[in-house]
């Protein structure tokens, strides 16, 4: 998994200066930007910088595990501590010791357990389900998220005082629109990455296509362009008709959300509608495909 952040456009280099001063650091980091931006890509650049960088790196889609389940992939649970619960299981939390633990899409974590998260960044120590005692352990936390989570903790649905203890340090990652030329030289670098692990030759990039690349606003960002770069090695060249594919146009594609919707619709369609599978190459829980397209319904 590549953990190097690329592009030259001044936004980019302001972020790996920021990882470059964290990374040798205990402070947790919030990461924080739209979907497809490449955070989890950053929080590998911090592990493999860190003095932590033989150890496990070991990353958790918090809204991507099913809310019944989620104290104990992170706690672990004793044998017999529920129904089911054949064997012991440590936890994802004990299994990054030494490590890091990046918990991705932070603000879907379920309300009760938020408090229990607090208490393990306060102690540093986790008490698997059914058990009596705690168990210390050594990871350094990064957290992700795409959402407001100041908006949702005024709104009651994260707590402020989990919100403030990971907010220690915050790095943006700007959307793929608001990163100068950088769209072109990662369209390069995929053609050429994609073509080799796929043993496939690459596509030429003419004019044409580069064009509508810098024009397109990309609301899924790099994994969409990442996306289309492989689509175009698989056939062998780009869409004839680009133009209506990216939905490029003088006057504009929309909003910034409705931009999005699009893409989460297209992708759905590309999924037969199966909205686990379009979570999977979106990055993304099912429930954010949900609230976001809702909230243009």
């Amino acid at each position: 998994m590549r953990s190097e952040l690329l592009g030259e456009s001044s936004a980019m280099q302001n972020v790996r200066q920021l990882i470059a001063r964290v990374a040798t650091l205990p402070t947790s980091v919030l990461i924080t930007g739209q979907s497809g931006t490449g955070k989890e890509v950053a929080a590998r650049s911090i592990h493999s910088l860190s003095d932590r960088a033989n150890k496990r790196f070991v990353p958790v889609n918090c809204g991507a595990i099913p809310a019944d389940m989620v104290e104990s992939e992170l706690f672990g649970h004793l044998k017999g501590a529920f129904t089911g619960a054949g064997r012991a299981r440590e936890g994802l939390f004990l299994h990054a010791e030494g490590g890091t633990l990046f918990l991705d899409e932070i603000g879907e974590l379920p309300y009760p357990l938020q408090s229990k998260l607090l208490r393990v960044l306060e102690d540093r120590s986790v008490r698997p389900v059914g058990s009596e005692s705690e168990i210390p352990f050594d990871a350094r936390f990064v957290f992700a998220t795409n959402a407001d989570l100041r908006k949702r903790a005024e709104e009651g649905t994260f707590r402020p005082d989990l919100f403030f203890r990971i907010n220690v340090m915050a790095i943006h990652l700007p959307p793929l629109k608001d990163r100068e030329n950088d769209v072109l030289s990662l369209a390069k670098f995929f053609v050429q990455e994609l073509a080799r692990q796929l043993g496939l030759p690459p596509v030429a990039i003419d004019d044409k296509v580069c064009s509508l690349l810098a024009r397109h606003d990309w609301p899924g960002n790099i994994r969409e362009l990442r996306n289309l770069i492989e689509r175009a090695i698989v056939l062998g060249t780009f869409p004839n008709d680009l133009e209506t594919f990216l939905h490029v146009s003088d006057g504009g594609g929309g909003s910034l959300a409705d931009m999005e919707r699009r893409y989460i619709l297209s992708t759905l369609r590309e999924a037969g509608g199966n909205r686990k599978e379009a979570a999977r190459r979106l990055g993304i829980s099912v429930r954010t495909i949900d609230r976001k397209i809702r909230k243009r319904a």
